[in-house]
C-alpha cells in the first residue's frame, strides 16, 4: 500500500473533500427542477375555464374506428386536420380496415393522398402498419402505448392521440400546437416534446387529464395563433404569464357551439 493512499485513508478530511467533489461532478449534469409560474389554484382555474368553454372537445380528424384513427393521424404529420381530412374520406370509404387497405395497394392509396405533403412516403407506411396489424395483432389496433409505437409511422404522438380517442386513456399528445402553447404560456416549458409532455403532466390537474389535450390544441389554433395570438379573446388572459401577452382582461366566459368536425379552417 503506498504511502499516498495511506495518507488519503488516514485523513477524513481528504476524504471528504474527494468525496464532495465526485458528487459535484454526479450532479453538474443535472437540470434545475422546473418551478412553474402559476400556483396550483391558477392551473385549477385555467382548466376550469377551458371546462367552461368546451365541455366535450374532440379531435378534428375524421375516422371511423381505431384502425383509420391511427392512418389518419400518421397522415397529419406535417399536414392540417383539414388538408387529411379531404384526403381520407373517400380513402376510407373504400378501405376501413387493415386488409381493405392492403387490397387497395400502395399504388392506389397514394392517388387518394396525393394532395397531403410527404404522400409518398406515407403511403408506404400505411402499407406496413396495415401488415403488421394483421401478421402481429390480429388485424386489430393494440392498446398500448408500446405496441402502437411499434407500428411504421407511429411515433410516440401518435400513439398518445390513439389511446386518448380510441381508447379513453388519459393522455397528452405533444404536437405542435401544444409545444408552442406549454412554451409560450410558461405552462411546461420544454425543448423537446418529451420534455414538455412530462412536465404537462405534473401541472396539469388530474381531473382534467383526460380532456387538456384537446383544450390546449384548439387554444393554441383558434385563439393563441402562431403568428399572432388573439389575447381579447383568450379566457384565460387575466391568469396568462407570457412575456407576448397583449391583454390583460378576460374573454367571457361562455360555452361555445359543439364542434362540427370536418368544417373548420384550416390551421
Amino acid at each position: 500500500m503506498g504511502l499516498e493512499y495511506r495518507s488519503f485513508m488516514a485523513n477524513p478530511k481528504i476524504r471528504s473533500s474527494a468525496q464532495n467533489v465526485k458528487k459535484s461532478n454526479a450532479t453538474a449534469g443535472r437540470k434545475p427542477a422546473f418551478k412553474s409560474p402559476y400556483s396550483k389554484a391558477d392551473l385549477e382555474e385555467i382548466f376550469r375555464r377551458f371546462s367552461v368553454q368546451r365541455p366535450e372537445p374532440k379531435g378534428e380528424l375524421e375516422h371511423v374506428n381505431p384502425f383509420t384513427l391511427v392512418v389518419a393521424v400518421a397522415l397529419s404529420a406535417q399536414a392540417t386536420d383539414v388538408g387529411v381530412n379531404k384526403a381520407t374520406r373517400a380513402l376510407f370509404a373504400a378501405a376501413d380496415t387493415p386488409q381493405k387497405m392492403l387490397d387497395l395497394g400502395e399504388e392506389r392509396i397514394r392517388d387518394y393522398i396525393k394532395t397531403i405533403g410527404l404522400y409518398r412516403n406515407k403511403a408506404k407506411n400505411v402499407v406496413a402498419l396495415s401488415e403488421k396489424l394483421i401478421r402481429d395483432f390480429g388485424g386489430e389496433v393494440p392498446r398500448t402505448r408500446e405496441a402502437l409505437m411499434t407500428l411504421p409511422g407511429v411515433g410516440r404522438k401518435t400513439a398518445n392521440v390513439v389511446l386518448s380517442m380510441a381508447f379513453g386513456q388519459a393522455t397528452l399528445a405533444v404536437d405542435t400546437h401544444i409545444f408552442r402553447i406549454a412554451n409560450r404560456l410558461l405552462l411546461a416549458p420544454g425543448k423537446t416534446p418529451d420534455e414538455v409532455e412530462q412536465r404537462l403532466m405534473k401541472v396539469i390537474p388530474d381531473q382534467y387529464l383526460y380532456h387538456a389535450h384537446h383544450w390546449l390544441i384548439l387554444h393554441g389554433r383558434y385563439v393563441c395563433k402562431a403568428r399572432k395570438p388573439e389575447c381579447e379573446r383568450c379566457v384565460i388572459a387575466d391568469l396568462c404569464r407570457s412575456p407576448e401577452k397583449t391583454w390583460d382582461i378576460p374573454a367571457p366566459l361562455v360555452e361555445l357551439p359543439q364542434q362540427v368536425i370536418g368544417t373548420q379552417a384550416a390551421d
